[in-house]
Order: structure tokens, then sequence, then C-alpha cells
């Protein structure tokens, strides 16, 4: 079960950001790799990869690259992943585009909170707070990035072993995104956010409120065609079946979930799967399948903490970075200030000698005409 409150399928989240408004030529190709994402997250990698050769536009780039971003966590390839959305971040703040920059941030909190530095995540969110706020009520983009903020904080909280607080946080997720008129493009977020609140549920010892928020979540992942997110949605029942000492019911859901994210590549997500095998056939006796699946575990959780710990060790340099780069600019400042205090001190120096020079040269024609007086 800890293992399960450690899974995260945010990566979805990040797939209907910035896929408006393209005007280029390869929109078309675009979409194709949205689609592609999570079924086939390496085309859509190559796809991106080809249009980011001869792109220029700043906006197609951020576009590139939240795509890149999120295909590569959907492999769960965090270190990539960072990289892309940083990329597209930095390239944000050259707009002036409050939605853009706000979703950005958004998407950063995501990769943060899947690495499971919370803090990052928090702190990422709280700045992205503040363009929000400047956003319109009613428009389409608040209410998307609101209900991604609100899930974010929900999956910390559940992440945290506060299931009652992230469930706070899910609900005004799910109100958010049901603001939204076009219904289609919310199917995939709450498909998300329901498995999440069938989880706390269980965390809960609520069955059936979990099994009723696990079966929205697979209803929502069949309406738009997710095949992992329904997977995610059967993994969930299958959990719930295991704990009421269902174990075949639980495995036949556990093999149909496995059919569907047999081409997506996300090591989490097969990793719960199998993990969730090895214990049923555990519970009926099957020692050596319990072997085979428990050993399909093992292999796929080095891999992907192996992939974690890439990301973070290229984080902590991205952070480091940064320190370094602010105390550069720190240094580069006071050298300014001392260039400055140096030039104003010499020019006053310099005017306190013309002024010296001035006084004595008026002194020596004083005392010459003084002499002069004198004399008669």
């Amino acid at each position: 079960m800890r293992l399960i409150l450690k899974i995260i399928i945010f990566t979805f989240l990040l797939a209907q950001i910035l896929v408006f408004g393209q005007n280029t030529s390869d929109d078309s190709l675009l979409k194709k790799a949205y689609s592609e994402i999570y079924d086939r997250p390496d085309s859509a990698i190559s796809i991106g990869k080809k249009i980011l050769k001869k792109e220029k536009d700043i906006n197609q780039l951020i576009k590139i690259y939240s795509l890149l971003s999120t295909a590569n966590i959907a492999k769960r390839n965090f270190e990539e992943s960072l990289q892309y959305i940083i990329k597209a971040k930095e390239l944000g703040k050259k707009t002036n585009d409050l939605k853009t920059q706000t979703s950005l941030l958004i998407s950063l909190a995501i990769q943060y909170e899947q690495m499971e530095l919370f803090s990052k995540s928090f702190e990422t969110l709280d700045e992205a707070d503040t363009y929000l706020s400047k956003l319109p009520d009613g428009l389409y983009e608040k209410y998307f990035e609101t209900g991604r903020s609100y899930a974010i904080r929900g999956m910390i909280y559940k992440s945290q072993s506060n299931s009652e607080i992230a469930l706070e946080k899910f609900l005004v997720s799910v109100a958010n995104f049901e603001k939204i008129k076009a219904k289609k493009r919310t199917y995939v977020n709450l498909s998300i956010v329901y498995y999440n609140i069938g989880s706390c549920y269980l965390n809960l010892d609520q069955s059936e409120k979990a099994k009723s928020a696990f079966l929205k979540a697979i209803d929502y992942a069949q309406k738009d065609q997710a095949k992992s997110l329904e997977a995610f949605g059967l993994k969930g029942l299958a959990e719930m079946y295991k704990l009421n000492h269902e174990s075949q019911t639980a495995l036949d859901l556990l093999h149909k979930a496995e059919n569907l994210c047999s081409n997506t590549g996300d090591l989490a997500l097969s990793e719960g799967i199998y993990k969730e095998m090895s214990d049923n056939y555990l519970a009926l006796g099957n020692s050596a399948l319990y072997q085979t699946y428990n050993n399909k575990v093992f292999a796929l959780r080095f891999k992907r903490e192996e992939n974690e710990l890439s990301s973070i060790n290229h984080s902590i340099d991205d952070y480091n970075k940064e320190i370094i780069k602010k105390i550069q600019d720190v240094k580069l400042h006071f050298k300014y200030i001392r260039i400055s205090i140096i030039i104003i001190g010499l020019a006053i120096s310099l005017l306190l000698i013309s002024l010296i020079l001035k006084i004595k040269r008026e002194n020596k024609k004083y005392q010459t005409e003084i002499q002069k007086l004198i004399r008669y």
C-alpha cells in the first residue's frame, strides 16, 4: 500500500496544456504527438524532436518542450523531462502571457511532486497562485489550472498519508474541472482525480465510496480512450477486491490493466500492477507466479529508482547552478558598487584638488596684490 501511495499519475495533467491556438504548418504533427504521449511516448518524443529542429517561434517552442517533457514523464524519465520543462519555463519568462506562465509553473510543480521534492512543489505552486489570481473569473485556463493546482496539493498530502486533507483538495479540484464548459477537455483530469479520491477512501477503509470513485475514474478514462488511466482505475478496483479477500477477481482486473498499459512505458504503473499480482498470487498459494511477478517488481523498481535518482541529481545540479549564478550576480553587483565608489571617490578627490589649487592660486594672487600695496 505504501508503494501505491507513492505512484504518481499526474503525467496526464500535462498533456492538455499549451495545445490550443496553434498556427504553424506543424500543427497536425504536434497534435498527433500529443495523442500518442501515453500509448506511444517514444513516437511522441520522435515527432517533437523533429519539429524542434526547425522551429524558431517562442510560443511553438514552449509547446514542443512541454510535449517532450510530458512524454518523458510518461516514461518516468525524470531527468530529460525536467530539462525540457525548465527550458519551457525559461522561454515562458520572455512572454507576457499570464496563462502560459501559470501553466508552465504548475507543470514544473507536477515534476517536483513526482520526484517527491514536495517543498519545491509547494513553492512553485505558490508562485503560480500569484499568476492565477490575476486571471479573470470565467476563463477556461483559470478553472483548468486551479483544478491542476489543487490536484497536485492533494497528491502531496496523500503521499504524506494525510488522506482527509488530500480528499479536501481533490474535491476542490473536481469542482473547478466541472466548471469548464468544454467537458471533453476534463475527462482525463477527472479520471486522475477520481482515481486518487478512490485511493484516499481505500486508505480510510471506506470500500463502497472507493469503488464508486474508481468506477468514475474508469468511466472518464474510457470516454477519452486513455488506456493507461483505465489501467489505473482497474488497479484501484483490484486493490479493493484484494482487501476484501477476493483475489481471483482482483487478478482478472489486473491482467486487463496489464494489457491496457503494455505500450505506455510507465514504469510506476507496471510496477504497481505487478506488485498487486504478486500479492494476490501469494494469497492464492501460487508460489511460482508469486515469484515471477515479484521479480518483475524488483526489476522495475530498480530501473525506476535509477531514473528518479538521476533526475534528482540533475535537479540538485540545476539548483546549485542557480545559487552560483545568484552569488555571481551579487558579486558583480558589489563589483559595480566598488567601481562606482572608486569613480566617485576619484571625482571628489579631483574636485577637492582642483578647489585647493584654485584657492592657492587666488591666495598667491592676493598676496602679490597686498605686497604691491605695501610698497606704495
